[in-house]
């Protein structure tokens, strides 16, 4: 296994981890009625980062003679930054929606997605 395969792979399960954890912090504020803080947007950021990181480290790996069916790219890259802009640009907008609303639910979203993509990445 190349190290760009093996760290496509250690990423993507790291996303499925980080968006769950999003999305267990979002509706814990949700349920308490409280507005996202540091924690919050901090993890958000990071994941945003992590997600630009996996989609290079993935097109290393397609460089490298690994194919994928097509649905991988949609669940793992296409979608998940979809949803991620969608919730950057409809947020201001939606002001009477808590300001971590939309993202907890592209969280929700990009799990079920990032969990899809590593099953069609893994052969499954």
């Amino acid at each position: 296994m190349t190290v760009a395969r093996e760290l496509h792979r250690v990423i993507g399960f790291s996303l499925a981890g980080c968006w769950a954890l999003l999305l267990v912090v979002g509706v814990s504020l949700s349920v308490r009625k409280r507005e996202a803080g540091r924690l919050y947007w901090g993890l958000l950021g990071l994941l945003e980062v992590a997600l630009g990181v996996q989609v290079l480290a993935g097109l290393a790996v397609l460089a490298g003679g690994g194919r994928a069916p097509v649905l991988h790219y949609v669940y793992g890259a296409l979608v998940p930054a979809l949803l991620l802009v969608e919730a950057h640009l409809l947020g201001p907008r939606l002001k009477e929606l808590p300001n971590h609303l939309l993202f907890t639910i592209a969280a929700a979203v990009n799990l079920l997605l990032t969990t899809r993509a590593l099953a069609t990445g893994l052969g499954s």
